[in-house]
């Protein structure tokens, strides 16, 4: 595939309020993948971990991200044992933790970001056990086999979230969770892997909603040097299944990787480039950084050889 350097047409959402007549967030998900038939109309959705690298900078941070292009966004839930997850992540997951990340704390965050008027879709990513262990203010312990998910899905809607991943959820266990989070609105966003069975990609199409995550190799994840060869086979093989929006995750970290799979998908999902950007940044500057990524990574700013050229 050709690397294409023009500027992505950026889907709607960005700073604005988004409400239906009923005072209800409408689907975000729809209207971010309402026109993506394109490598141009691509939606960007990059990833934060979120407290990372201090929980006060990720409602400043998932703003810039919107400001410079993002479409959507993933705010990941930090967890000790992160196993699909590759070093970077892996560090920001520790490093968050122990500034005193927690899930109540990210939901504030995404409150605080749709009080400023974003408006493209946000999605909580990731595992089980968290999501289990939650407690809302002032609540007992959860109980029962859906633990704290029912008083999550509850506060996530009122935060302004839109759904969750949860990465180690297999879809034919995720009944009993799915029905709780719709109950709130919430969409349960299934992730399917090149060495996933045709009975596999049936049971997350009779399940999905919003989009659907697709891993685009095995193992953790990272930025990689380019795309595997197979992905386009993969998004085939789930194409002719599933007919919800697709993303692509897991190795994006350039422009012209974007712009390869907005010739396949929906949307391009990147998240250790986004990890690396922050660390590069200086304090104070971190904001500025992921915000210039998002430009680049949308082709809104082109760079080259020591140059910038704004478009």
């Amino acid at each position: 595939m050709g690397v294409d350097q023009r500027p992505l047409r950026l889907q709607p959402g960005g700073l604005h309020r988004h409400r239906g007549r009923s005072g209800r967030h409408v689907n975000r998900y729809a209207e971010a993948f309402r026109d993506t038939s394109g490598p141009d109309r691509v939606v960007f959705m990059p990833y934060l971990t979120g407290g990372y690298p201090t929980p006060g900078e990720t409602a400043d941070l998932l703003a810039a991200l919107v400001e410079g292009g993002a479409g959507a966004i993933e705010v990941g839930i930090p967890f000790s044992d992160p196993l699909a997850d590759g070093p970077t992540i892996q560090r920001a997951n520790t490093v968050a933790l122990a500034a005193g990340a927690t899930l109540g704390g990210i939901l504030a965050a995404v409150a605080e970001v749709r009080a400023r008027g974003v408006g493209v879709p946000i999605t909580l990513m990731g595992y089980l056990n968290p999501f289990l262990a939650y407690r809302g203010a002032g609540a007992d312990a959860p109980t029962g086999a859906l633990g704290g998910i029912p008083a999550l899905a509850r506060d996530a809607a009122a935060a302004g979230a839109d759904g969750l991943i949860i990465v180690d959820l297999p879809p034919e266990e995720s009944d009993d969770i799915r029905v709780a989070l719709r109950e709130h609105g919430l969409a349960l966003v299934y992730l399917l892997a090149p060495t996933s069975t045709p009975a596999r990609i049936a049971a997350v199409a009779e399940r999905a909603a919003g989009f659907v995550y697709l891993v685009s190799v095995t193992g953790v994840t990272g930025a990689r040097d380019a795309l595997p060869p197979d992905l386009v086979d993969f998004v085939g093989r789930v194409r002719a299944a599933v007919p919800l929006p697709l993303g692509v995750g897991f190795g994006i970290s350039t422009r012209g990787q974007v712009a390869s799979v907005g010739e396949l998908c929906d949307a391009a999902i990147v998240g250790s480039a986004v990890i690396s950007t922050v660390d590069q940044a200086p304090p104070g500057r971190r904001a500025a950084a992921v915000r210039r990524f998002a430009q680049v990574m949308t082709g809104q700013v082109m760079t080259g050889r020591g140059r910038e050229q704004d478009t």
